[in-house]
C-alpha cells in the first residue's frame, strides 16, 4: 500500500512555551509561536483545548491568527488529538455524515503535526465556526454560540446543580456576534420554556429552522454522540430572517465508542433524543411526521454500510501509515485496523434499531 500524503503542520514556540505545552497545564495566556505548511509561514498563538482531554499524553489545540497574517483565510483552527478514538476518523465521518444529510457542519481534514520539529502524530484540523466559517458557506451574518457545558440543554433546570438556572444562557459562550443576538438566544430559550402546547408550533418556527434541527437531530441520533443534545453543538442565528441554526460539534464519541474510547451499545441512545427542545418538536405531529420522514431518508440512503464503506475506507488507508509512526497513539495498530469492521457492524445494527424505532413514532 502507497503511503498516502497528509498535509503537515509545524509550528515552532519558544522553549519555555514548549515545556508548558508538553507538561499539560492549561496556559492563562496563549504561546506566542509560527505555524509553517508548504513553506508558507504565519504567526500564531496557541494554547491547548478540551476539558477531560487536557491531561492526555497527546495534547489538543487551538490556534489563533491575526487579521493581517490569517492562516489561508482562516482566523483560528482546531487541532485535535482523537486521542481515545482508536479509528482516527469519527469526528470527520460524523461531520462529512452531518453534512451528506442536509445539516451544516464544521470542514475538517487529518494533518501531520510537529512541534519544534519533534512528531506529535496525527490530527484533525476543524475550521473554527466563526464569521470566516458563514463567510465561506455563503451564510448571512448572524450571531455564533458555543454550548459549553451540559446546561445548555434548552432547559429551565440545570443537570449540574439540579436546581432552576440563575439564567437561560448557562450552557453558552458568545463565540460572534452583537447583543442583540444574545437578546434574540435569550428570547428563544423563553420562548422554548414558556410557550404552551398550543402556541409552540408556530412560535418556534418564528425562532428556528426546523427543517435545520431535525437534520442534525438524524444526525446526533445516527451517530449515537450522547453528549450531543445538551453538549457539543453550536448555534448560529441568521441574522437577515432571525432564524436559529444548530451545527455538531466534538464528535470522536460515536460510531459505536463513548468518551473513553469504550464500546458503546447500538441501543444506548433513543430516537427521540434527549433534551427539551427536541422533546417539545416531537410532541408536535406536523414536526414528528417531517422527523419521520427525514429519518426514513436517512436510514435508506445515508446510514447503510454501502453508502458508509466507501468513506471509511478512504479515511483507513490514508491514515494507516501515519497511525503506525504516531508516538502517542492510545491503542496498537491492531484496533486500528479492526475499527472500520467494528463501525460497520455497529451501522448494521443501530440502523435496524432505528428502523424499528421509527415504527413507534407514530
Amino acid at each position: 500500500m502507497t503511503e498516502k500524503k497528509l498535509p503537515v503542520y509545524e509550528v515552532s514556540v519558544p522553549v519555555k512555551g514548549a515545556k508548558i505545552i508538553k507538561s499539560g497545564k492549561w496556559a492563562i495566556d496563549p504561546i506566542q509561536g509560527n505555524i509553517k505548511v508548504n513553506g508558507n509561514s504565519v504567526e500564531t498563538l496557541i494554547m491547548t483545548r478540551g476539558a477531560h482531554i487536557f491531561s492526555f499524553p497527546k495534547k489538543s489545540y487551538d490556534l489563533l491568527f491575526t487579521k493581517n497574517q490569517p492562516f489561508f483565510g482562516e482566523r483560528a483552527i482546531h487541532l485535535n488529538a482523537e486521542y481515545n478514538d482508536p479509528s482516527f476518523m469519527r469526528n470527520k465521518l460524523s461531520f462529512d455524515f452531518f453534512e451528506r444529510i442536509g445539516a451544516i457542519a464544521p470542514s475538517s481534514q487529518h494533518v501531520l503535526l510537529y512541534i519544534n520539529g519533534f512528531f506529535q502524530g496525527i490530527y484533525l484540523h476543524l475550521d473554527s465556526v466563526d464569521k470566516r466559517f458563514l463567510e465561506k458557506r455563503g451564510l448571512p451574518d448572524g450571531g455564533i454560540f458555543y454550548a459549553v457545558d451540559e446546561n445548555a440543554n434548552f432547559s429551565l433546570y440545570s443537570p449540574s446543580t439540579k436546581k432552576v438556572k440563575e439564567s437561560l444562557l448557562w450552557g453558552y459562550e458568545q463565540k460572534y456576534g452583537t447583543e442583540e443576538d444574545v437578546e434574540a438566544l435569550k428570547g428563544l430559550m423563553e420562548m422554548i420554556v414558556n410557550a404552551s402546547e398550543e402556541e409552540f408550533p408556530a412560535k418556534v418556527k418564528e425562532w428556528f429552522n426546523v427543517d435545520n434541527y431535525l437534520r442534525w437531530l438524524a444526525g446526533v441520533v445516527c451517530t449515537q454522540n450522547f453528549d450531543g443534545f445538551i453538549h457539543n453543538y453550536a448555534l448560529y442565528r441568521n441574522r437577515e430572517n432571525g432564524l436559529f441554526h444548530i451545527l455538531p460539534w466534538d464528535y470522536d464519541a460515536t460510531w459505536g465508542r463513548d468518551v473513553h474510547g469504550d464500546i458503546m451499545e447500538y441501543d444506548y441512545v433513543p430516537i427521540k433524543g434527549y433534551n427539551t427542545m427536541t422533546s417539545r418538536l416531537l410532541y408536535v405531529k406536523e414536526f414528528r411526521k417531517q422527523y419521520q420522514t427525514i429519518m426514513e431518508e436517512v436510514l435508506e440512503e445515508h446510514f447503510t454500510v454501502d453508502a458508509m464503506r466507501p468513506f471509511i475506507s478512504e479515511l483507513y488507508e490514508s491514515l494507516r501509515d501515519h497511525v503506525i509512526k504516531d508516538p502517542f497513539k492510545h491503542r496498537d495498530l491492531d484496533w486500528f485496523d479492526e475499527e472500520p469492521e467494528f463501525i460497520e457492524d455497529f451501522i448494521t445494527m443501530r440502523n435496524q434499531y432505528l428502523k424499528d424505532e421509527l415504527k413507534e413514532l407514530n
